[in-house]
């Protein structure tokens, strides 16, 4: 493989990647018809929209944003343009981790080469793979420091799971989880928890031995909950389900973009990195993915138990000063309420079983996440 040199990046700039369901208006159920959806926006936008391996889902990245306020406003622009575009062709936008009945069956995979290989290598892993995530890019000055941030947010990855966990249903199926989403992409062979690494040249020397042994084929193909971007020159944090509307999305994104700026000024300071062991990280995962925002997470250090709520809340105290200097104090403020409201998950069980159906709950939940009001 082609030396892999990492884009140094001096800001803490943030990019946010939403992965969106299609749609369709009458049946709620998922529509394979990004090409649709697609052909009506503009031509000039070229990767703010972008296909994913099913054609039910859409990919709508931002800028390379400066704050969250100038995050927002890209997303808000992008947003009406697609809904716009969806309501031409009688489709919406489905703002949860994965569809409450839809089957991934009759989901078509995007005619794409790369798209094509990975079903052929992943099979029913790949074929199954209909969830929808939030991907949000912080900008850091090194390939060393972000491999040393993505050991050190480790331990963070389940609260933000908790936070925005949003899949509680599978094929009209209850799992009794609150992160489905989770358990699917932990099915693929580099998804998941990364494996702790100590620099820069360990993770090279990683992603070229599993290229070189055909393990995978490009790094694209590791799907780690956090990782290394090395063009864009960030850390990458993917380990969170498609919060329930924008605000909330916007309200984690500043928490991340917060956290690693945190983490970047204590590598640069010296701090001693106390290893969280992987097994702790990974059961404070189960828990999040289990119940949500009701989750009993352990403290990696104190081995203290703690509620989603008292973990938000104490980052939110440490990172205030943080949020201050970025700009985004607004957005970091609404965590702690966040934690207290019941997750996105509840919210979808509480709706189907008031409105009767899961097609009930998913047309208004639908209509509630719009960021332009419904065409009367």
């Amino acid at each position: 493989m082609a030396k892999l040199s990492f884009t140094s990046n001096p800001e803490p700039t943030v990019g946010i990647e939403l992965e969106l369901g299609i749609v369709d208006e009458k049946s709620m159920e998922l529509s394979n018809s990004f090409e649709k959806l697609g052909s009506r926006l503009p031509k000039s936008a070229g990767e703010c929209f972008k296909p994913e391996l099913m054609q039910s889902v859409m990919e709508i990245n931002t800028d390379v944003c400066q704050t969250i306020a100038q995050a927002e406003a890209d997303l808000r622009r992008k947003l009406q343009l697609v809904e716009q575009a969806a309501d031409a062709e009688d489709l919406r936008l489905w703002w949860g981790a994965t569809h409450p009945f839809s089957r991934w069956e009759e989901q078509a995979v995007t005619p794409n080469e790369r798209y094509y290989g990975l079903v052929d290598s992943l099979q029913e892993l790949a074929r199954r793979l209909v969830t929808f995530g939030l991907h949000v890019h912080v900008g850091v000055d090194s390939g060393d420091k972000a491999v040393m941030v993505c050991d050190r947010i480790l331990r963070h990855l389940p609260a933000l799971l908790a936070l925005s966990s949003s899949s509680p249903y599978w094929e009209g199926r209850d799992t009794g989880l609150h992160s489905f989403r989770s358990k699917v992409m932990e099915g693929l062979p580099t998804a998941g928890l990364p494996t702790l690494m100590r620099n820069w040249s360990e993770y090279v020397w990683l992603v070229s031995h599993m290229e070189e042994t055909g393990f995978i084929n490009t790094i694209r193909e590791i799907w780690w909950d956090v990782r290394p971007h090395h063009n864009f020159g960030t850390v990458e944090v993917r380990v969170c389900d498609m919060p329930g509307n924008l605000e909330d999305t916007l309200t984690i994104a500043a928490l991340i973009q917060c956290l690693v700026k945190a983490l970047s000024e204590e590598i640069d300071d010296g701090a001693y990195q106390h290893d969280c062991h992987p097994m702790m990280v990974a059961q404070n995962k189960w828990r999040a993915a289990r119940f949500g925002r009701d989750a009993k997470l352990v403290d990696s250090y104190s081995f203290e138990v703690q509620t989603v709520s008292q973990v938000v809340q104490q980052l939110y105290g440490e990172l205030a000063p943080i949020a201050d200097e970025l700009g985004c104090s607004d957005y970091l403020a609404r965590c702690p309420a966040m934690a207290e409201r019941p997750s996105w998950a509840s919210r979808q069980r509480e709706l189907s079983e008031q409105l009767g159906s899961q097609e009930a709950m998913v047309r208004q939940l639908t209509a509630d996440s719009r960021v332009t009001p419904v065409k009367s």
